[in-house]
């Protein structure tokens, strides 16, 4: 059984389109069949989350921990418990490419780092151009890049155990994990094989996150065009 974990905080307005997008992997041929369980790991919502995300076929666990990497490891729990040999991680922003599953078996690794693109750069309005094109520039969207994303990320359930599985941080919970996985010596896929899209909304869930990142790096492009005004709908002290 091949297991996939969704964390979610407050993602009433993107999670359907996740969701649906996980269906659709999930059914995929290359897959020859093998079941698969996906559990969405509710983490602290107060939205219409935990009823749109019921609509799908889906193990829905609850938390209220708001913390990314308690989330990530109470889903993984379950599905070990339940007999998963491989499993994949993606979060609630974020559309997976419909061989998204096949495409990590195919590695042939004990973990896969999958990269990821943007969706819709027009929530930063005027600057959407600028940030699109840094992140084309900057970004290494190829095969053996060093990002790592739990919104595109696999493992095999023997060395998800090895290394200790995810530990309790809000951020940074998935480079903590490769960071071990790597000291271990563990066979690593550095993959562009395996797509999914996430957003780029101004509103990120985790601190110091994907979000984060984006915001300080149209920053710095800012700065470096001459002028660098705060961010529209933003607090500049966060």
């Amino acid at each position: 059984m091949i297991g996939v974990v969704i964390p979610a905080h407050n993602e009433a307005a993107l999670i359907s389109v996740c969701l649906a997008s996980v269906q659709v992997a999930c059914a995929h041929p290359g897959l020859a069949g093998e079941s698969v369980e996906v559990v969405v790991v509710l983490d602290d919502c107060s939205d219409g989350t935990a009823l749109i995300a019921a609509a799908y076929p889906v193990t829905l666990l609850y938390a209220s921990a708001r913390n990314v990497g308690m989330a990530r490891a109470q889903g993984a729990r379950h599905l070990i418990e339940k007999g998963a040999r491989w499993l994949a991680f993606t979060d609630a922003d974020t559309s997976v490419s419909p061989d998204w599953l096949p495409a990590q078996l195919a590695c042939q690794a004990d973990a896969v780092c999958g990269t990821v693109g943007v969706a819709d750069w027009s929530v930063f309005q005027g600057d959407a151009a600028l940030l699109q094109a840094h992140f084309n520039a900057t970004y290494q969207d190829a095969a053996n890049h060093r990002h790592v994303h739990g919104a595109n990320f696999g493992i095999s359930v023997l060395a998800y155990l090895r290394a200790g599985g995810f530990p309790a941080l809000a951020c940074s919970e998935d480079q903590a994990l490769v960071d071990t996985l790597v000291a271990l010596g563990v066979h690593i896929a550095w993959s562009a094989a395996p797509r999914v899209l996430t957003s780029a909304r101004q509103d990120p869930r985790a601190a110091g996150g994907f979000g984060d990142a984006l915001r300080a790096a149209l920053l710095r492009c800012r700065e470096q065009a001459g002028a660098a005004p705060p961010l529209a709908g933003s607090n500049p002290a966060a």
